[in-house]
């Protein structure tokens, strides 16, 4: 038995060091977040759903400017006329005098022509929809800011399982060995007869367990740094242990003012709303008149033989002002649709105040339970070492059972499992804390990172395309047109007071 044991230890221990083999340099939490803010799919694939948004803002202002286009035309045409007669002039003299009878007729025609068109006024559509374009890409920049906050999150707590599972099984890999020489001194000791087999069969059935421990941590392990390259890019190194993050709030409500303010879903949602007012006004204004200037200039011919057209060309310009008057109920129901829309955004906004209510409240108890659980589990590990050692000793002289020492190894390797878990926990907790708050993007974490900034695109393509009266235009299609009531920025949003006050109630304390 003892043969065996030392055997399945050997194992067990080579086969936790061809696991943890890696490049014997540290790496930092900044290290892992820098890779993961530049090489994570998630945040890439977002970042390019931005950058196509972006393009809205391009479209919606094409409105402003002309259209031109160019037609060609050309057509043959035969018609049949079964026995008709008509008189032609063979002699000259330009009266038509010999009748002839036909069967059908042709004839060919020629044409190109340029056609130019511009908008003058659209009763306000072409405004309120690059009001809309411009509150849509706002609110995807938020939502872009929340795909990089979950992915950071994420990137934190890999980071912390992986430290909090190594630990784990150094602690397991400890009590192994410990449990084997524990063996060892009780076989030895029933050799010479001061303790009997059962003993030696309670040290077996420990080491027994502390090997299917071990596996277990040794499987536990290979998962989170599974976890780690999926989120991060690549397998965890040596790790540094986890550096303090910055801008943990002192108390409950000023997580929660933070939160109302620069949460990235109660933002996208005010920008959502925005949106939804521009589009119920663009419905409105298809009551409204509109304006168009207009101008072609083409020529034809009448034989496929003769394509020089340019002697005979027409010019034509002209303006046109259409009123609507009726559309058999389109506009109408486009409004009502509109407006419903507008309902769902506004309750929308509350929606995603009480779902950051709930996301700050749960991440900051988390937060205070595993404070005092790390703070009980420091002391629990220090006092079961002091008391593992003591049962040692007093089993060495005959006080204490090798039962007892089994057991308060137990105990003392159970305690400094639960403070490894504890640390992770509070950890991830203040993550996810963070992240309810709007504050665990790339520079929160990390002041030197290179950041992202998605109005660099929109700033270097908003005006692709644009003509000198682009202004002047909009401010035409402005005139006479309500303006839309901007939805109440996210850092102003009023919260449901009771909603709040009954969250700061049931909020633990530090």
């Amino acid at each position: 038995m003892l043969i065996r044991s030392r055997a399945l230890a050997s194992v067990a221990v080579i086969a936790i060091a061809s696991s943890l083999g890696a490049p014997a340099w540290a790496e930092s939490l900044r290290d892992a977040i820098a890779l993961a803010y530049q090489t994570n799919p998630s945040i890439l694939a977002q970042r390019a759903n931005q950058r196509a948004l972006d393009e809205s803002i391009v479209q919606a202002r094409a409105g402003l400017r002309p259209s031109l286009d160019v037609t060609a035309t050309g057509d043959y045409t035969r018609s049949r006329f079964p026995n008709q007669t008509s008189l032609v002039d063979t002699d000259g003299d330009g009266i038509p005098d010999t009748p002839v009878t036909t069967d059908s007729s042709e004839s060919e025609s020629l044409g190109a022509s340029v056609g130019l068109s511009q908008t003058i006024y659209s009763g306000g559509r072409i405004g309120h929809g690059i009001t809309a374009a411009e509150a849509n890409i706002l609110a995807g920049r938020e939502n872009l800011r929340d795909i990089e906050q979950s992915v950071l999150a994420s990137v934190i707590q890999a980071y912390a399982d992986v430290l909090r599972d190594t630990e784990i099984l150094r602690i397991r890999q400890e009590n192994l060995t410990v449990l084997q020489r524990q063996l060892d001194e009780s076989s030895a000791r029933f050799e010479v007869g001061e303790i009997t087999r059962t003993d030696v069969a309670q040290s077996e059935a420990r080491l027994a367990q502390s090997e299917a421990d071990l596996a277990n941590a040794q499987a536990q392990l290979s998962v989170s740094r599974a976890s780690y390259a999926a989120v991060v890019g690549q397998s965890p190194t040596s790790l540094e242990p986890m550096p303090v993050l910055p801008g943990i709030p002192a108390d409950f409500d000023s997580a929660l003012d933070v939160a109302i303010q620069d949460n990235p879903g109660i933002r996208a949602a005010n920008y959502t709303l925005q949106a939804a007012e521009a589009n119920v006004a663009a419905a409105k204004s298809e009551y409204l008149p509109s304006a168009r200037l207009t101008a072609s200039y083409g020529g034809g011919s009448n034989d496929f033989g003769d394509l020089n057209i340019a002697d005979r060309t027409t010019f034509r310009a002209g303006a046109s002002i259409s009123v609507p008057l009726f559309t058999g109920g389109l506009n109408s129901s486009r409004v009502a649709q509109q407006l419903e829309r507008a309902n769902a955004a506004q309750i929308n906004v509350e929606g995603e105040r009480r779902n950051t209510l709930q996301a700050v409240s749960s991440a900051y108890a988390q937060t205070i339970s595993a404070r005092a659980t790390l703070q009980a589990g420091d002391e629990a590990v220090r006092a079961a070492t002091v008391a593992a050692e003591g049962v040692r000793q007093e089993a060495q002289v005959g006080l204490r059972t090798t039962l007892d020492v089994l057991n308060q190894e137990l105990e003392l390797r159970s305690a400094q499992v639960t403070l490894a878990s504890a640390r992770r926990n509070e950890y991830v907790a203040q993550a996810q804390l963070l992240a309810a708050m709007g504050r665990l993007e790339g520079p929160d974490l990390d002041p030197s990172l290179e950041a992202y900034d998605p109005a660099d695109n929109y700033n270097r393509i908003r005006n692709r395309g644009a003509l000198p009266w682009d202004g002047v235009i909009e401010s035409i299609d402005r005139i006479a047109t309500p303006p839309v009531v901007p939805a109440t920025d996210a850092a102003d949003a009023p919260i449901d007071q009771q909603l709040k006050s009954e969250v700061i109630q049931t909020a633990p304390r530090t």
